[in-house]
């Protein structure tokens, strides 16, 4: 008697879960760590292009320290954070620090620009090829997680899964904030060059005078 009560309780406690969002709770947040480790595969797939890439591009233009400093710099940052998706502080901190490393790159590019002779080397050629489809993979990636995020956050909160959620600690995550954010929200600066000449305005024509019509003789 004493097992089927036992038994009888679980199959309620579970129903009573399941009726609360309990298990929706755990598959969202299953799906939102997936979308994290995808997120992290492609970062690190673009901090691995990095070494590769500098060595390249030093061959040809190894004066140019600075901008190979800055990189590589860039990228021992990203390296060295310990991020956790749970915490909003440590993630601000993770995007800055992979938006410095692309700053840094598109910066190596552009110096590239200059040297006829990297820009035809072949594994200059790949390995810009290959940080160029990594970066829409990032793109892609980003984009998916705030979706995962989002989702979550919205069933979470929603009654009386919000009971659910409170019971057993789930919190709504933090979220990749707008890239550039600040310089979106500066108003645009408007540079005025000479000023646009104006259309000279016709002058009206002035209508013929009438000759006076010739006396009879």
């Amino acid at each position: 008697m004493t097992r089927f009560v036992q038994a009888f309780v679980l199959v309620l406690m579970a129903a009573m879960l399941s009726g609360c969002g309990y298990n929706t709770i755990q598959a969202k947040d299953e799906s939102v760590k997936a979308a994290w480790s995808q997120v992290l595969n492609v970062y690190k797939r673009r901090a691995d292009l990095v070494p590769n890439l500098v060595a390249t591009v030093k061959g040809y233009a190894s004066h140019e320290q600075q901008v190979l400093t800055q990189v590589t710099n860039a990228r021992a940052k990203v390296g060295s954070i310990n991020v956790n998706a749970d915490d909003p502080a440590s993630l601000a901190q993770f995007q800055q620090a992979q938006g410095e490393l692309q700053g840094a790159l598109n910066r190596l590019l552009v110096v590239s620009e200059n040297y006829p002779q990297l820009k035809a080397d072949q594994n200059f050629l790949q390995l810009q090829a290959q940080l160029e489809g990594t970066e829409n993979r990032i793109t892609v990636e980003r984009q998916r997680y705030i979706g995962t995020v989002q989702d979550y956050n919205t069933y979470i909160r929603q009654f009386p899964t919000n009971l659910t959620a409170m019971m057993f600690g789930y919190k709504p995550k933090p979220n990749f904030t707008v890239e550039n954010e600040a310089q979106i929200q500066e108003a645009p600066k408007v540079e005025f060059g000479e000023p646009a000449q104006q259309p000279q305005q016709q002058q009206p024509q002035q209508q013929p005078q009438q000759q006076p019509a010739p006396a009879n003789g």
